[in-house]
């Protein structure tokens, strides 16, 4: 026992740890004193600045919050969510004001004025911080190394083991599987940044030859809340589209709303997710059985009191208040590449103003409260983490899925990839990594751009007067306020350029037959028009796809005229039929038309990159993975096959247990797991 002692009190005065613990001091010290002396320069009334007086408030400030920030953070961690981003920022706040007010020169007094100095000194501080990392990530990562260490250290002394608090844990041993992934980014996007040289995380992993790259198929629907539900509960049936009307209990679904993703739930879970044995969720849709679920749509919750990398992140100066001073940066640059498009007059292009303006800083918050709930899941050694970061995907939306903006956004998740990597050795397993998106993005100009009118204008237009009593046909966004109010006749739900249009007053699904005594003009109509490019509704003899020109019978294929499949791939006939077959499908299946020449769609909603249904980049989703891992299929189709594949790794790591159904077969034992690619600073193999 005294030689471990001995040992950790070297560790503890080996001269790199003291000289690194110096000079993390003194940079904290000059930031410190930067910020004071901009800050008492810009407040009014404030006569003296002396330099003697500012670095003896520097002391003050480096006491104040090293008595009260621990204390602090302790409630922060008890209260949880929203009590900790509230008192997260006020912890920050209370420090600054309680070493104002111990200043021997007296130069601010009076509560208001306190808070406002305290105010702008922790968002000077956020700025100077980010200005001496060159714009990087380094101090997030730092602080987050730092939430690591503790909880390894707390973690080891609930456990009795040897360590002193003092002491960091030695690296885990043990395989663990990190799944990261970039909402909405499609593989030839992807590739194209790797060539270009702008993602170095990634590009070093795939030169290297640690990591290998391949597409897989996601068919249709090409949405988040599908794909999630295939990879993580292997359950793609269960979702026909983002958004869809249920005929037997009257109501709309929309999955990014909690109290539908909480319904939808229990009909994805098995009890056999893919997070099933002690694994975590962290900002998905749906939580894949896990163990832990964090920011999950289903659960509808913030992170509680067991989450401290929540409250962490909520009270440090490098965490919240960093993410919202870079967020209103995020504002102002939005603003100006917007005005960009605008004077360039670039096509095609949307609005970026409203919403939009607050969702841009509000993914990067995101992101970041993400990367430092993976870090300490990390440090508690969850042995399956799968996040869902969403930057790429809100602004491409708006901007296009290959445009600069885009790429920006794509290259700081590359850097959070970064983070994750530099991370590494803190955690307590050995974590290998896997980095796949749930599907990609099309572009072009809207439906409404096109053609002066909505979808839901059109599907009016064609029932006007075959249906007396029927009222306007609403939209998605009208509907869901109609249950339980009497529903439409027709009822138009759109998700990208893909939509599902239902006859309401039948309970049952019609064929094209009872459509067409009920709307004689509307299918007809409906696929002449030139922004539609197919209708799928079913026929006596099964479903069929109806074009401009011609028809395709999806049974067995069956074409007469022109086929109306050909722009949208050689996979198109086999997406569409497995289609039909999901659950509360509409009567009535739209596509949008596609440029066979540009591959541009023509979303129903008001986004220049749009996904949900076929054509272009949307149904091109890439997985990443270690490169000498065993992959079962070759060419992925679906999302369900991206779960059984990701089980299978699970299962040849040792983290899967084995199931008494579906999982009668050993895991591969090809090789051991020690001689599996990790997550690694080097990702020799």
């Amino acid at each position: 026992m005294l030689r471990s002692w001995r040992a950790e009190l070297r560790v503890l005065l080996s001269w790199r740890r003291i000289l690194n613990r110096l000079r993390a001091v003194l940079r904290s010290a000059v930031v410190t004193f930067v910020v004071l002396t901009v800050t008492l320069w810009l407040m009014p009334g404030v006569e003296s600045n002396d330099i003697i007086d500012t670095l003896g408030l520097v002391a003050i400030v480096a006491g104040v919050g090293a008595v009260l920030r621990p204390l602090l953070l302790l409630g922060i961690t008890v209260l949880g969510g929203w009590g900790a981003m509230l008192l997260g920022v006020i912890a920050q706040i209370v420090v600054i004001v309680v070493a104002l007010e111990l200043d021997p020169a007296n130069r601010i007094s009076g509560l208001p004025s306190l808070v406002i100095t305290a105010i702008l000194a922790i968002v000077f501080a956020a700025i100077v911080d980010w200005m001496a990392d060159s714009g990087t990530d380094d101090t997030f990562a730092r602080e987050a190394r730092r939430l690591m260490r503790g909880v390894r250290r707390r973690q080891a002394r609930i456990a009795g083991g040897p360590f002193l608090t003092f002491r960091r844990p030695p690296p885990g041993t043990e395989p663990g599987l990190l799944m990261v992934q970039l909402d909405g980014l499609s593989e030839p996007v992807l590739r194209w940044a790797v060539r270009a040289g702008n993602l170095p995380t990634l590009g070093h992993w795939l030169r290297s030859g640690s990591h290998t790259m391949r597409g897989w198929h996601t068919g249709l629907p090409s949405t988040t809340p599908a794909s999630q539900a295939g990879i993580l509960h292997g359950a793609t049936r269960q979702i026909p589209a983002f958004r869809w009307f249920e005929k037997d209990t009257g109501q709309l679904m929309v999955t990014n709303r909690p109290r539908d993703a909480a319904v939808l739930e229990p009909r994805l879970s098995d009890g056999r997710g893919l997070l099933r044995d002690g694994g975590v969720s962290i900002g998905n849709a749906f939580s894949g059985d896990a163990a832990v679920s964090l920011l999950t749509v289903s659960h509808a919750a913030l992170p509680g009191r067991s989450a401290r990398g929540w409250a962490a992140f909520m009270a440090s100066p490098y965490g919240f208040t960093r993410a919202l001073v870079l967020g209103v940066g995020e504002v102002i640059t939005e603003l100006h590449q917007a005005r960009q498009q605008r004077r360039r007059n670039l096509q095609p292009r949307v609005s970026r103003s409203g919403a939009f303006l607050a969702l841009r800083p509000a993914s990067m918050l995101l992101r970041d409260v993400n990367v430092s709930l993976i870090a300490e899941q990390m440090a508690r050694g969850a042995p399956a983490i799968y996040c869902d970061l969403v930057d790429y995907d809100e602004v491409a939306h708006h901007a296009g899925p290959a445009r600069p903006e885009s790429m920006r956004q794509l290259e700081s998740l590359d850097r959070m990839l970064g983070v994750l990597e530099r991370l590494a050795p803190e955690a307590a397993r050995r974590y290998h990594l896997v980095v796949l998106s749930d599907h990609g993005q099309s572009q072009g100009a809207t439906f409404r751009q096109r053609y002066g009118e909505s979808l839901d204008e059109v599907v009016e237009r064609f029932s006007a007067g075959d249906e007396a009593e029927a009222p306007a046909v609403p939209s998605e966004s009208d509907a869901a306020d109609l249950p339980p109010h009497p529903v439409a006749p027709l009822l138009v739900v759109s998700s990208g350029n893909l939509a599902l249009l239902y006859l309401t007053r039948f309970p049952e699904r019609l064929d094209r037959a009872a459509i067409d005594r009920e709307y004689p003009r509307l299918i007809h109509g409906l696929a002449a028009h030139p922004g539609v490019g197919l209708v799928i509704v079913r026929d006596h003899d099964g479903p069929v796809a109806i074009g401009t020109s011609g028809s395709h019978r999806l049974s067995d294929g069956q074409i007469q005229g022109i086929d109306p499949l050909l722009p949208y791939g050689p996979r198109a006939r086999h997406d569409l039929l497995r289609h039909q077959e999901a659950e509360h499908v509409g009567d009535l299946v739209l596509i949008s038309c596609v440029d066979p020449v540009t591959e541009e769609v023509a979303a129903f909603e008001e986004l220049v990159g749009s996904h949900g249904g076929l054509g272009g980049w949307q149904t091109e989703a890439v997985l990443v993975h270690p490169a000498r891992w065993p992959v079962t299929e070759p060419h992925l189709d679906g999302p369900d096959a991206v779960h059984h594949q990701l089980v299978e790794w699970l299962a040849m790591l040792g983290l899967r247990t084995r199931s008494l159904e579906l999982e009668h077969e050993a895991p591969h034992e090809l090789f051991d797991s020690q001689d599996v690619p990790r997550l690694s600073r080097t990702h020799d193999g």
